[in-house]
């Protein structure tokens, strides 16, 4: 099989794995390998296996993204490389690998690689090519470029270990978000295993932040931290279980990023929902709650309830939870402090800061608020400036909920 035909295979066996985002880790060139590169190439530029992701500062890039193989002792329900589906199989070598890298890198194709694999025959055995891999680019090559690989649950501590010191960033995918869906669509895998794993990890990366303080030299272990993925609509486990589960990997495994995959029906499987995909939508209003946790100081029970135990799809979850605390609401523009600034609808921390800053020189006008980015057909609900209050004659959350809806309406109908 050629090598192209290997990408176009492996490229495309790939792209259900989301959890690839950069977090643009700099390397230091001193340490590095002979950077004797390869000669050979493929000869034209390909679209199969490349995905762009965003930095932590916003830059966008490129990743080579594949599988090792699509092999795989595992028959995961919900998953296109499950060991009885038939479908065509193949493997890159560890050469091949390090060649396609390296030759991209060259050619300004990618600025990274997003490394998975099927697993086969085993997880150690599996890891070790993925490491081999990663080593040979770092050593031998002198890669510098971004490297994630994805840690197969149940290879060994040691083996998680090479993995984290060749790695910028290292993941292993929860799956799904409770152990009896495991159970069902997943026999193989269980959540002592995937924990037990992102456990090691942060371990390392503990023990890592530690030995730094004291010894500059101390090797790193995967700087860019540790994340993982959850499918969404596989299982019948609602956003109050799926935000709870993210709250706790954020807070005891110290993730850095938590990735929701919306569930795309690929296999037919008596054990899944059906032919219905699971709304974008639904992918969409948990990304956002995930950012009201990460950077907004919401916990997971603030944004949903035992009362409401899934995120709205017709309003952000912001805009919920206020709605559901009116009594907090309106606001004064003039006195409220920033975190309480960044709990209002249409009012990111940007401009809670900007916000802060301009009223200790001068007074604040409505028009001021506006040039801030401030989304004023939302915020205007939920403020009063200097005691006046924009937001209409009825305070009552389902006038404002009506009225937020109809203009939401009205501006996606300006922008299609």
């Amino acid at each position: 099989m050629t090598l192209a035909r290997k990408l176009t295979i492996l490229g495309s066996a790939a792209k259900y794995d989301v959890s690839c985002a950069s977090s643009g880790v700099s390397r230091n060139a001193g340490g590095r390998g002979t950077g004797r590169g390869k000669s050979a190439s493929l000869g034209s530029a390909t679209s199969a296996g490349i995905c762009h992701t965003w930095t932590g500062d916003g830059r966008c890039i490129s990743l080579l993204k594949v599988l090792f193989t699509n092999r795989c002792i595992f028959d995961c329900a919900y998953c296109i490389n499950k060991r009885s589906n038939d479908t065509e199989r193949t493997s890159f070598t560890v050469e091949e690998l390090v060649t396609l890298t390296i030759n991209f890198y060259k050619r300004n194709y990618i600025e990274g690689l997003f490394l998975s694999s099927g697993v086969y025959p085993s997880p150690n055995e599996t890891m070790l090519r993925l490491i081999e891999t990663a080593r040979i680019l770092r050593n031998r090559e002198g890669f510098l470029g971004y490297i994630h690989i994805k840690a197969v649950p149940g290879a060994g501590d040691d083996v998680i270990a090479l993995a984290g010191r060749t790695a910028d960033r290292i993941s292993v995918n929860a799956e799904l978000p409770s152990e009896e869906s495991l159970t069902k669509l997943a026999p193989q895998k269980s959540k002592k295993t995937i924990f037990g794993t992102m456990g090691t990890i942060t371990r390392n990366i503990i023990q890592y932040d530690n030995e730094k303080k004291y010894f500059s030299s101390a090797p790193p272990f995967a700087p860019a931290g540790q994340s993982t993925q959850l499918i969404i609509g596989a299982s019948p486990e609602r956003d109050k279980q799926i935000l709870n589960l993210s709250s706790y990997l954020y807070t005891k495994m110290q993730l850095r990023r938590v990735y929701f995959t919306a569930y795309v029906p690929l296999n037919n499987d008596p054990r899944l929902p059906g032919p219905s995909a699971t709304p974008m939508r639904r992918e969409h209003r948990l990304y956002q709650a995930d950012w009201l946790m990460r950077f907004y100081h919401f916990t997971a029970s603030e944004i949903v309830t035992d009362e409401h135990p899934d995120l709205d799809p017709d309003l952000d979850p912001k805009m919920m939870w206020a709605l559901r605390n009116i009594h907090l609401f309106p606001m004064e523009i003039t006195t409220a402090d920033s975190k309480d600034l960044m709990r209002i609808p249409g009012i990111g921390w940007q401009s809670a800061v900007k916000i802060e800053k301009m009223r200790k020189s001068h007074p604040i006008s409505f028009e001021a608020l506006v040039k801030m980015g401030i989304v004023m057909r939302r915020a205007r609900y939920f403020i009063t400036l200097r005691g006046k209050y924009y937001g209409g004659k009825n305070f009552e959350p389902e006038s404002i909920k009506k009225a937020v809806q109809t203009e939401e309406a009205k501006q996606l109908w300006l922008f299609t």
